[in-house]
Formats: C-alpha cells, sequence, structure tokens
C-alpha cells in the first residue's frame, strides 16, 4: 500500500482559489478574528502530518487485530492509545469546538478537511474523535451552562470521549418507537434504563470517561418521535471539582462482529438506572439530536470521499508500476517487459473516475461546509437563512452521494489492482470493507433519498430545489464565452433536474409510493448535477492558471472526463426514476 500522502495541494486550491474563504471568514463576525489563510495552510499541513505519520500506519495492523472485549471491557488495537493521546494533545478533538470551554473554534470548512486527513489515513481511529465532537454540538446548543461547563473541556481536549446512544434493536430509522426510560429522581437527575445498539465507541480504554447521549422516555412523554427526550450519562461520575467519582450504573454487554471498521468498538450498552441530566427541555431530544445529524451526516459522507482518495492514491502508485501487456498503440517502454498499467484505457477510465469523483466531492462538501459556516456566523437574516436552506436541501445528497461515490471509488481501486486487490497485505480490500458502513450508519442512503425527494422537494413545493438550481443558472447565465464547453452541459443538466423535479412534485399528489419509488434516482441525478456544478466552478479557475503548472492542466483534463463520461449517467438514472412506482407493486408479498 502506497504511503498516505494529505491532498493539501488540492484542499487550498479548493478553499483558496475556488471559494475564496479568506472573504467570506473575513465577513463573519466571530471568524475573522480566529482564522485567516495562513492559519488555514498552517492547521491543514500539521493534521496532515499526525494523519499521515501517527495514525496512518496503524490502519491494516488495527483491523486485523480489532477491539476485544472481555467481561464488559474493551480494549481497543495496539498503538490506538499512544495515537488518540498524540491527537487529543495536538487540539484535534476540538478543532472546530467551542473556544469559552477549550475549542480550537475552526470553522466547519476547516474541520472538514481534518475529518477527510484523520478518516483517510484510519477510519476506525477517526470515529472516536468524530462521535466525541457530535455530542459536543448537542451539549453546547442545548445543555445547561452548568452541563456545558462541566463537560465540555474535558471532550474538547480529548480527555474524555463521547458517544450517541440512539438506536434500539426494535428501533433503528423509527427512533419513535425507542423504550428506554427515563425516572426524574428528586435533585433534578435522572434514572436511564434500557438498552442500545451499535453504539460507536460506547465503551473503549481510549480515556478514563465515556459522555453518553441517551434517547429515552419520560413516564408521561407522548408517544412516538414527540415524547423523546435526551439525556447526558457518563460512565464515570463527575464530583463537584471535577474528579472522577464511582461508575456510573451502565455496562457493555457486548461488541458487534462486523465487515470494516474492526478497529471502532460497536457495542451493546445496558443503562441499569444510570444517573444522567436532562439536555434542553423534556420531550425535545429529536430536536437536540438533530442539531448535530447535519454535521455528523456530511462528516459520514467525508468518511466516502476520504477513503476514496486514500483507494486512488494507492491506485495511481500501482499503476505507474505494475507491468502488463503493451499499450493498443504500441510500446511505450521499449526498455521493458511490458508497459505499466496505466496506458490501458480501462485503466484510465477507472482512475479517472476516482479522480474526478474524489476532487468533486471534496470541493462538494467544502461547499456544503461554507453553507454551515454562513448559517452559524452571518449576522444577516436573509443571508443567514439561505444558507440554512441549502444545508437543509444538501445534507442528505452530501451524505448519500459521498458515500455511494466512495464505494464506487474504493471498488475501482480494488480492481485496478486485480488479484492483489483481493489480497489483504495490498489494503486495498480493507477499504472496499470499510466504506460499506458509510452507506448505511446515519442514516441509510435510502433515508437519505426519501429526506431530500419528500421532505426537501415535495414538502417545500420545489422551493427549496429553485434555492439551489437559480445559482446555478446565475453561475452559467454570467460565466464567459470560453467557459462553454462546461456551462452548456451543465445548462443542459440542471433542465433534466428540472423536469424530473417538477414531474416528482406533479406524481406526488396523486401517489405517495411515487416518492419513495423514484427518492434513490432523484437524489443520484441531484449529486451527479450539484458535482457539474462543482466542477465548472473549478474548471473556471483551472482555466485561467493552466499555463502556471501541471495542476491546474490535470483539473481541466479531469472536468473534461467528468462532463464527457460521468454526467451523462443522468440520463438513464432520470428514465428509470419516471418509470413510476407500478412495477415495484405488481406483485404481493408471496409473490417474492
Amino acid at each position: 500500500m502506497a504511503d498516505y500522502k494529505a491532498p493539501l495541494r488540492d484542499m487550498r486550491f479548493v478553499l483558496n482559489e475556488v471559494f475564496e474563504v479568506s472573504r467570506l471568514w473575513a465577513r463573519l463576525p466571530g471568524l475573522a478574528e480566529v482564522i485567516d489563510e495562513e492559519t488555514a495552510a498552517a492547521i491543514l499541513e500539521e493534521a496532515g502530518k499526525i494523519s499521515a505519520a501517527v495514525v496512518a500506519p496503524l490502519n491494516r495492523s488495527s483491523d486485523e487485530q480489532g477491539c476485544t472485549w472481555n467481561n464488559g471491557a474493551v480494549q481497543a488495537p495496539d498503538g490506538f492509545g499512544a495515537a488518540y493521546q498524540a491527537f487529543a494533545e495536538g487540539g484535534w478533538v476540538g478543532v472546530g469546538g467551542d473556544p469559552q470551554f477549550g475549542g480550537m473554534g475552526m470553522p466547519k470548512a476547516i474541520s472538514a478537511q481534518v475529518e477527510e486527513m484523520v478518516n483517510s489515513a484510519s477510519l476506525s481511529f477517526g470515529l472516536y474523535p468524530m462521535l466525541t465532537a457530535g455530542a459536543c454540538l448537542s451539549i453546547n446548543a442545548h445543555a445547561s451552562e452548568e452541563l456545558k461547563a462541566r463537560y465540555l473541556p474535558n471532550l474538547y481536549a480529548g480527555t474524555w470521549t463521547g458517544s450517541m446512544c440512539l438506536t434500539e434493536a426494535h428501533a433503528g430509522t423509527d427512533l419513535g418507537l425507542i423504550r428506554t426510560r427515563a425516572e426524574p429522581q428528586a435533585d433534578g437527575s435522572f434514572k436511564i434504563s434500557g438498552s442500545k445498539i451499535f453504539i460507536t465507541g460506547g465503551e473503549h480504554d481510549l480515556t478514563d470517561n465515556i459522555i453518553h447521549l441517551v434517547l429515552a422516555r419520560l413516564p408521561d412523554a407522548p408517544a412516538g418521535p414527540k415524547g423523546i427526550s435526551l439525556f447526558l450519562v457518563p460512565k464515570v461520575l463527575v464530583n463537584d471539582d471535577g474528579s472522577l467519582g464511582e461508575r456510573n450504573a451502565l455496562s457493555c454487554g457486548s461488541i458487534e462482529h462486523k465487515m470494516g471498521i474492526k478497529a471502532s468498538a460497536t457495542c451493546v450498552m445496558n443503562f441499569d438506572g444510570a444517573t444522567g441530566w436532562i439536555i434542553d427541555a423534556p420531550n425535545k431530544g429529536l430536536a437536540a439530536m438533530f442539531t448535530m445529524m447535519n454535521y455528523e451526516r456530511l462528516g459520514v459522507g467525508i468518511q466516502g470521499l476520504a477513503l476514496g482518495e486514500r483507494s486512488y492514491q494507492n491506485a495511481v502508485e500501482y499503476a505507474r508500476d505494475r507491468l502488463q501487456s503493451r499499450a493498443p498503440t504500441g510500446a511505450q517502454h521499449q526498455d521493458k517487459a511490458a508497459d505499466p498499467i496505466i496506458v490501458h484505457p480501462d485503466v484510465r477510465r477507472m482512475l479517472l473516475t476516482m479522480k474526478a469523483l474524489n476532487e468533486g466531492g471534496r470541493a462538494f462538501s467544502s461547499y456544503v461546509a461554507l453553507q454551515l459556516d454562513t448559517a452559524k456566523y452571518s449576522d444577516d437574516a436573509a443571508t443567514c437563512s439561505r444558507a440554512q436552506q441549502l444545508v437543509s436541501l444538501l445534507t442528505p445528497v452530501a451524505k448519500a452521494f459521498l458515500t455511494d461515490m466512495g464505494l464506487e471509488t474504493t471498488v475501482h481501486g480494488q480492481q485496478i489492482f486485480g488479484g492483489h486487490g483481493y489480497i489483504r497485505e495490498w489494503g486495498q480490500e480493507q477499504l472496499v470493507r470499510d466504506v460499506r458502513i458509510t452507506q448505511i450508519y446515519e442514516g441509510t442512503n435510502g433515508i437519505q433519498s426519501l429526506d431530500l425527494a419528500g421532505r426537501k422537494i415535495v414538502g417545500s413545493g420545489g422551493a427549496l430545489y429553485r434555492l439551489f438550481a437559480d445559482e446555478i443558472r446565475h453561475f452559467t447565465a454570467n460565466a464567459s464565452a470560453e467557459l462553454g464547453e462546461f456551462t452548456q452541459p451543465l445548462n443542459a443538466a440542471v433542465d433534466t433536474l428540472d423536469e424530473l423535479t417538477a414531474w416528482l412534485l406533479d406524481r406526488a399528489q396523486g401517489n405517495p409510493n411515487e416518492i419513495g419509488a423514484a427518492s434513490v434516482e432523484y437524489l443520484q441525478v441531484f449529486g451527479y448535477t450539484a458535482y457539474a456544478y462543482i466542477w465548472a466552478l473549478m474548471a473556471k479557475v483551472a482555466m485561467g492558471k493552466q499555463a502556471e503548472d501541471d495542476f491546474y492542466i490535470s483539473k481541466l483534463g479531469t472536468a473534461r472526463f467528468y462532463f464527457a463520461r460521468l454526467l451523462p449517467r443522468i440520463h438513464s438514472l432520470s428514465a428509470s426514476a419516471k418509470a413510476g412506482s407500478e412495477s415495484l407493486y405488481e406483485l404481493d408479498a408471496a409473490h417474492f
């Protein structure tokens, strides 16, 4: 496997040249004082170093060793403890955290790049700080000042970690079915009882304490999702002076034996009258949870991108070195027994597909991150509202499309290795196994598609869609003529998506099944069109600088490949979506 190298040049291109983030930061109160282009570059360089030098070397060995469970205790693989300590001491757990409680206070546009690098190095490792950051978001937004002061500093410092305890054996997507109970106590605390499954980082030996955020029901709670509350439940109770006290009444019943991410502890957590404190008001648990969901779902999308990037780096190095056969046009390396496989059309097709999807995904995820930053920091109501609407629209696309493309890119990377891609020692098969979970957790990609098509498109009467489509139309209308090779097919793609959106809005009125029947293909068409917009933005910059160095020549060539070979996928997807729901319901359940 190739040594991981952080794609810092491309990150700087996206942030500084395509989106000109320093101008945005200067206009956002709270960011202008803490971040500029030079600071951002220094942060990303250091994050790249620790990811490549400390985390990445553990990826294969930790996959082979995995986590171990013994009588309720979970041990992380060898090396994870020291690596996590170094990661925490560098301040990386709290890179996006509130400075009032010890976080770095960096915008999401920066923390998104850090997440990519860490997850490229090791997705299993990256899940521990990711879940901690998610817990911190909910605590900081909804908990009392007392709880924030008591828990956030140690979470941001990485001294403690966090987990999100949502899923139960009978309640996955439908959280309204949860049965975990919360009994009020005279001192204002609650006793939490119930069992949760699939809890990432629910138990481990990396830190002395784990702060669980647990969804549960109060005794008088209404049925369904409106009766869910969120509680902070520490593994070890915290004394008034901040020191650790006695062990709380909770335990890890087992860990899952999984297809991938084997170095991440996926736990069954049992709460047996554990002491906890409510976050926000009673029955407002889902609202508190969804505060972090836009960030977390973008983060999962970035995981798909991260593994695609790692797969590409491995594959391109292998393709340059592996000698097999001669080029179709004749020998390219007369001094060798055969040519490197990078000369072959199919290998180039796979490499360029990976490159186009990775670089498009990095820019698209950064675009969504910038909307999150604008929504959080802008003091202009209209600007803030627009950004919030774009985040609402694009979050399911970022989660589902990035992870779907992540699977495609890791499979292409494995295929380029041929038989060696199926062998553990080369590392490609692990990336395929690891990336598969990203399409499942934090809401399956089918659920993300329903969210986009049902809630965001049909639910808004198409208003959210038009907000994004109008932005693309404004760009193409004001682009120079020399950019026409990109803006013309982009306009045509938006026409296709316009038509498909109108079709969906119309058909949904008469038959609710049409939404679900078309939703997956609709999200895919949306994703390819969004990437086309992002690639046109990148091509605009590269076209003006292609004489400067090969980076811009490479960027333009990749843009042309995307428009020629990947964007046309929208036509078959659109036709499939418009086929309707009838064929899905022609068979009775007994006919399957």
